[in-house]
């Protein structure tokens, strides 16, 4: 299971590079000035719930389904002139390879992010969403179990 760290109360917990490890850090990403009706087409083609928007001199942006939805209901249905950049996120919250599992779950439910960037020095080295975190909470779940039967099949008889 790769780096898993060990809190006060003596419970497990996965680190952000380890998931990145299990699932890949792909990175999908369009341009500002792209329409909507792009962003659906390539995050569907994907199948990924964000793409980070690629802004010329000015760092990221992101936008998730949640802006696209948005923008459907305050454009009542008419996508096809709307921007990237008209609705995408601009302030982004991000995370690190060395934060837990359990800090950017708080993170996430805290600041309400569906879709956490993950910068390395400055770098985008992935995505996380809470589908990869749920995967990784039960893959540590499977594998503490299967230590634990583990164990007790060895219980020394008395």
């Amino acid at each position: 299971m790769g780096n898993v760290r060990v809190d006060d109360k003596n419970d497990t917990d996965i680190l952000v590079k380890d998931i990145l490890n299990l699932k890949g850090n792909e990175i999908y990403s369009i341009d500002a000035e792209e329409t909507l009706p792009v962003a659906v087409s390539k995050m569907v083609e994907k199948d990924v719930g964000s793409l980070m928007v690629t802004k010329k001199h000015d760092g990221w942006g992101q936008i998730t389904f949640y802006e696209i939805l948005r923008a459907i209901k305050d454009s009542k249905g008419n996508l096809k002139y709307l921007q990237v950049k008209d609705v995408m996120v601009e302030k982004i919250v991000f995370g690190h390879p060395e934060d837990s599992m359990k800090d950017i779950k708080s993170l996430m439910i805290d600041k309400k992010i569906r879709y956490l960037p993950i910068l390395d020095k400055d770098i985008l080295v992935g995505i996380m969403s809470f589908r990869d975190i749920a995967r990784a909470a039960l893959n540590l779940a499977t594998h503490e179990n299967s230590m634990l039967k583990r164990y007790i099949k060895n219980w020394p008889r008395a």
